[in-house]
């Protein structure tokens, strides 16, 4: 077991990792994307398979008797996985590239070209399929990436462009951002849009807290904030895609986060569609505003003497 794992931090020498990701943790990780156990010969490597990480952990614990604990998978996410995806190594959501960043069925697979490589470690056409492997490698590593890069969600804010995580919850901020500012806030300046990939993919935080708002944490924030400057109104819209809608406690933690601002506050919540905004009816809280993106040119005023606007 112990020599396997040296041969391959040998092999992530070779292809030129980062000394940080030269360790036993992303050797443990590439044997598992191999499903190759201790005594099988390198050429029986298999990397068919698509692994989510707590199948890798689950398969290391099986046959290397590694033993991950739960809260290590963002380590092996964020400090060997995402490495070896950038270098070319391993794919990320092959069969979904456009899959959320925050799906429980996120997976990782081994790159064939990869796999037809190790599966050569230690016989005689090795040296001469590693000088091969290492001079296509940048090219593999810009391939992959850019099916990545296709994945994103493009945003067009003034002034340029703003690119968030793959997904349905990204692709509603968009909306919000480009199709019902346009119709019902014209002219607003967006002050800030959530990104579930780095959590704050745009944030003029000075220019909220010229409205009197100071946020610590950007978590807290609704997943778009957009000023109304004629009106001086804040829009706070919840992007109701994966989960739920400005109910009657997200209005109070909103309505305290908020509680210093200079400017009026309206809550929205924003909808992919009318069909699935009526499955939450009955729990939007009142004096708030519903929108569908499918149906962009209408909105839904829950209660209140006025049709859009704060209420002391």
């Amino acid at each position: 077991m112990k020599e396997r794992i040296e041969e391959a931090k040998r092999i992530l020498r070779l292809l030129n990792m980062p000394r940080a990701q030269q360790n036993d943790r992303t050797a443990y990780i590439l044997l598992a994307l191999l499903n190759l156990p201790p005594d099988a010969p390198w050429a029986s490597a298999d990397g068919a398979d698509r692994w989510r990480t707590v199948e890798i952990m689950q398969w290391l614990r099986d046959h290397y008797a590694k033993n991950y604990a739960p809260n290590s998978r963002e380590t092996l996410r964020r400090f060997s996985l995402h490495q070896m995806i950038e270098a070319g190594l391993v794919l990320y959501n092959p069969d979904d590239p456009a899959r959320p960043v925050n799906s429980p069925d996120n997976c990782y697979q081994v790159s064939p070209e990869t796999l037809a490589l190790v599966r050569q470690f230690g016989s005689d056409t090795w040296d001469a399929a590693l000088a091969a492997f290492l001079k296509v490698q940048p090219g593999l590593a810009a391939k992959y990436g850019k099916a990545r890069d296709l994945a994103q969600v493009p945003v067009a804010i003034p002034g340029g462009e703003l690119v968030l995580s793959p997904g349905a919850h990204s692709e509603l901020i968009r909306d919000i951002i480009e199709q019902f500012a346009p119709r019902f806030v014209r002219g607003a300046v967006l002050l800030y849009a959530g990104d579930t990939g780095d959590k704050h993919g745009y944030f003029n935080r000075d220019a909220l807290a010229a409205l009197g708002v100071i946020v610590d944490d950007h978590g807290k924030l609704p997943d778009v904030v957009l000023h109304d400057v004629d009106r001086n109104w804040l829009i706070l819209a919840e992007a109701a895609s994966s989960h739920g809608p400005v109910d009657a406690k997200r209005y109070g933690e909103l309505a305290h986060l908020f509680k210093d601002s200079t400017a009026g506050l309206v809550y929205v919540s924003a909808f992919p569609s009318r069909a699935i905004m009526r499955k939450y009816l009955a729990e939007i809280a009142w004096e708030t505003e519903a929108w569908a993106a499918d149906e962009p040119d209408h909105l839904t005023h829950f209660n209140g003497e006025r049709f859009l606007g704060p209420y002391a």
